[in-house]
Parts: C-alpha cells; structure tokens; sequence
C-alpha cells in the first residue's frame, strides 16, 4: 500500500520526535475521541505541542483551528506542518531545550 503524502509528513514529524526524545501520540478521533484534535500531540520537557500535518497545501478546518488556539491560549505550542516546514519542529524542540536547560 502505498503512502499518502500527509502520513510521510507525520512519519518525519516522528523520527524528529524521536530524535529529541520527545513524548508523542496519535490521538484517536470518532467514537470516544473529540474531533478536531491534532494529529500528533508531544509533550517535551514539560511543554505540551500539538501539530497538525498537511500535506501540499492542504488547510485546517475551523475546529482544527479552534483547538490548535486553545492549545496556544493554555501556553502550549501548536504548529501546522507540511512538507516545506518539517524543520520547524526540530526548531521548537532546540527552543524548548533552551528554555529549559539555558
């Protein structure tokens, strides 16, 4: 089976993940889980980071929208990548590092 281009976007956002040691989920959504959820939520060195995956030029929706500024609102970090901004990650992990260990 062949891989979309969103769930290669999610596969890199992994590996940098990984690479940080960051903690990370997939959350569940339909049924019990809440819509509009990103879709990888980390948490690295105590800061909470929900990322939304795109591909090209894909958009988020009004709720993903909603969720990814309640995340902001509650002093999380929340980003929306795609193929052109994968390294974002690896910037806000090196911030968070930063933060906390000066």
């Amino acid at each position: 089976m062949a891989m979309t281009p969103e769930k290669k976007v999610k596969n890199a956002v992994v590996a940098i993940l990984k690479e940080y040691g960051a903690y990370y989920f997939y959350p569940v959504t339909g049924g019990y889980g809440s819509s509009g959820v990103p879709d990888i939520v980390a948490c690295h060195l105590g800061k909470f980071i929900g990322i939304e995956c795109k591909a090209g030029k894909g958009k988020t929706t009004k709720l993903q929208d909603k969720n990814l500024e309640q995340i902001e609102a509650s002093g999380g970090v929340a980003m929306v990548i795609n193929e052109e901004n994968i390294e974002e990650v690896r910037d806000v992990l090196i911030s968070i590092d930063w933060l906390k260990n000066g």
